[in-house]
C-alpha cells in the first residue's frame, strides 16, 4: 500500500521504515515495546464489544454481522442512476453511497451558466423532489440506507429524501439516509463549499437538530477525515481534524440546549483506508479508543451504544494511478483487507478505473466482488480482531494514538476546529504535506509501483474504457427543469421559499421550511440561493 519511508544500505536491505505520521519501526517487537509504551490490556484493548472498543464494536464482529458494502455510484440523469442503483443492488450491494454532479454540489440548477459542461459529469444531475422519485424509484427505501454524498446543501438533500420517501409511501420514522454533511473538511480538503464557516456550521447544526426530533433512524452527519487525507494530511491528522470537526459539531448543537448523548450517537465517519497496510489498521483501532475516551471523559455520554465510532472505512482514491491502472485491482484489495481487519462497518471502495473516470458497470462490480470474496472466501470472518495482541499492532496502536492527540492539541492551541479553518491555519498544513508528499514521489522516496519503480513506459499500459460524458444529459435536464417549471404552482413555490428566507433571517432550524419547499418543487437552485443572499458566500483565507 506504500506511503512509508524505506532507507536502505547499498546492498537494498531496509536499514529504516519512517511511516507518514512520523512513527519509527523496529525490526522486531517484543513484549518490552509493550512496556515501554505503558500498554495495558484493560484500558488499551479490552474484549471487542467492550469499552474502548479498540477491538470492534461488536462481541462477535463479523461473525455476527458482515460489513456493509456501498460502493460509490450516480451519474448522468437520475433515470441513468436509477438503472445503476438497481444493478448494484441486485448484485448484492447492501447499500447506497449517491454521487452528485458539481452543479448540484454547488447549489445550481442545471439550466445555471455556472453548471455549463458539468451537468451529470461526475455524479447525478440533481434540479427538485422531481427527480428524486426518479432516482430513488423502486428502491426500497425502509431497507437500503442511502449515503448523500454531498455538503454545502446537504440540509436540502436531506429535506429532498424525506420528501420523496414520504411520496413513496415510507414514514419519514423508517427511512436511514446518510448526508455527508461536513463542511469544515469541505473548506479545508475540497472546495465545495458556498457559505460563510458560521452559517455553514449553522446549517449542518440545523440537519443534526432536525434529524434527532424528526428522523430517528438518519446520521445527519458523516465526518470526512477521508478528504482531508486524500489533500495531503498523514493518517495520524487525518483522525485529529475529523475529531475536532466532530467537537465543532457538538459545540454547536450543544448550544442549542441537547445534550450530548441524545444526537452524538448519530454521527457517522468517513475515513481513508489509502496508506501503509500496519499505519491504517493502528490509525482506526487508535480511533475507535480515542472517540469513546473522549466522548465518556469530555462530554460525560455514558450510553454503550453512543460511544461507538460508525463509519466507513474506504476509499482509497490517493493510492490508485493512471500509470498501470490493472494494478489498481489489487491495491483496492489490500485497501479492503485494511479496512477488514481494522473492524470496518461499512467498507467502499474505489474502482480501478477511477483515476480516469466515473466506474463503468464492470470496474463498480470488480470493486463489490473484492469486498464479498474478503467475506465468503478469504477469511475475514473467522474472528474477531485477528491482530489482537500483536506486539507490533498494539505498540503501533499506541504510538498512533500519541499522535492523534498530539494534533489534536494543535488545533486547540490555535482556538479550535472553526477559527483554524476560518484563518486558513489547517488548509496551509495540509497543503505543506500535499506539496512535499508529491515532491517525494519524484524524488523516489515514497515508492510507487508503476510510476516511480517498475515502471513500463506507454507500450506497457492497459487501455481504460472510459465513461464518456453525453452532452445530452444537459439536454434532459434543462427540458425537466423547463416542464417542472411551468406544471408546479409557483405561487406557492414562491410564499415557501419566502418562508425559508425568513426562517433563515431569523435564526431558525430551516429544515421544515426546506422540506415544505421540496414538496412543492422548489429547484436546489432557488433553495440554495434563499441561502446564498442571506448568508452571502465565503471569501477563502491566502494559504500562501
Amino acid at each position: 500500500m506504500g506511503v512509508a519511508k524505506y532507507i536502505k544500505n547499498e546492498k537494498d536491505a531496509i536499514k529504516e521504515v519512517i511511516y507518514q505520521s512520523g512513527i519509527k519501526v523496529k525490526p522486531v517487537y517484543t513484549p518490552k515495546d509493550l512496556e515501554d509504551v505503558g500498554f495495558d490490556y484493560g484500558s488499551d484493548l479490552g474484549d471487542p464489544g467492550e469499552y474502548p472498543f479498540t477491538r470492534n464494536l461488536h462481541p462477535q464482529g463479523y461473525r455476527s454481522r458482515a460489513w456493509t458494502t456501498r460502493q460509490y455510484t450516480g451519474f448522468g440523469t437520475p433515470q441513468e442512476t436509477n438503472e445503476r442503483f438497481k444493478l448494484m443492488i441486485s448484485h448484492g450491494q447492501t447499500g447506497l453511497n449517491v454521487a452528485f454532479d458539481l452543479p448540484t454540489q454547488m447549489g445550481y440548477d442545471s439550466d445555471d451558466p455556472m453548471a455549463l459542461g458539468e451537468v451529470g459529469r461526475v455524479g447525478m444531475a440533481i434540479n427538485s423532489l422531481h427527480d428524486f422519485e426518479i432516482a430513488f424509484e423502486g428502491i426500497p427505501l425502509d431497507r437500503i440506507g442511502s449515503g448523500l454524498t454531498i455538503n454545502a446543501v446537504a440540509s436540502i438533500m436531506l429535506a429532498m429524501y424525506q420528501a420523496t420517501a414520504e411520496k413513496y409511501g415510507y414514514a419519514k420514522e423508517k427511512i436511514s439516509a446518510t448526508p455527508q454533511n461536513d463542511i469544515l473538511k469541505e473548506m479545508i480538503g475540497r472546495g465545495a463549499w458556498i457559505f460563510p464557516v458560521e452559517q455553514a456550521v449553522r446549517l449542518v447544526g440545523d440537519s443534526i437538530e432536525y434529524s434527532v426530533k424528526e428522523l430517528p433512524r438518519c446520521n445527519p452527519v458523516s465526518i470526512c477525515g477521508y478528504h482531508i487525507r486524500e489533500s495531503g494530511a498523514n493518517p495520524a491528522q487525518e483522525i485529529a481534524c475529523a475529531f475536532e470537526i466532530a467537537k465543532a459539531y457538538i459545540e454547536n448543537v450543544q448550544s442549542r440546549g441537547l445534550a450530548v448523548e441524545d444526537f452524538v450517537g448519530r454521527f457517522s465517519f468517513n475515513l481513508n483506508v489509502f496508506g501503509n497496510l500496519w499505519e491504517q489498521i493502528a490509525k482506526f483501532r487508535a480511533a475507535r479508543k480515542l472517540w469513546a475516551r473522549m466522548l465518556k471523559e469530555e462530554y460525560g455520554v455514558q450510553e454503550k451504544k453512543k460511544l461507538f465510532l460508525r463509519g466507513l472505512f474506504g476509499g482509497g482514491g490517493s493510492g490508485l494511478t493512471k500509470e498501470q491502472p490493472e494494478n489498481n485491482i489489487m491495491r483496492g484489495a489490500f485497501y479492503a483487507l485494511g479496512a477488514a481487519l481494522s473492524g470496518a462497518q461499512t467498507t467502499a471502495l474505489c474502482s480501478f478505473d477511477e483515476a480516469y473516470t466515473i466506474p463503468t458497470p464492470r470496474a463498480a462490480l470488480l470493486s463489490l466482488r473484492t469486498l464479498e470474496i474478503l467475506m465468503d472466501e478469504v477469511g475475514l470472518r473467522d474472528t474477531v480482531d485477528p491482530l489482537a495482541g500483536s506486539y507490533f499492532i498494539e505498540t503501533l496502536t499506541k504510538q498512533m494514538e500519541a499522535k492523534i492527540q498530539d494534533e489534536m492539541k494543535q488545533i486547540q492551541d490555535v482556538g479550535g476546529m472553526v477559527h483554524a479553518v476560518a484563518t486558513g491555519f489547517i488548509q496551509r498544513k495540509v497543503a505543506q504535506q500535499a506539496y512535499e508528499y508529491e515532491s517525494g514521489i519524484q524524488k523516489g522516496e515514497y515508492i510507487k509501483v508503476g510510476v516511480n519503480k517498475y515502471a513500463e513506459g506507454s507500450e506497457g499500459q492497459t487501455d481504460v474504457d472510459l465513461h464518456e460524458y453525453n452532452e445530452q444529459w444537459v439536454d434532459t435536464q434543462v427540458a425537466s427543469l423547463k416542464a417542472l417549471r411551468r406544471t408546479r404552482d409557483n405561487r406557492d413555490v414562491q410564499r415557501l421559499l419566502k418562508d425559508l428566507e425568513t426562517a433563515a433571517r431569523d435564526g431558525k432550524n430551516v429544515m421544515p421550511f426546506l422540506v415544505d419547499c421540496c414538496r412543492a418543487y422548489a429547484t436546489v437552485g432557488e433553495m440554495a440561493g434563499v441561502f446564498r443572499e442571506v448568508f452571502g458566500e465565503w471569501q477563502e483565507p491566502s494559504i500562501f
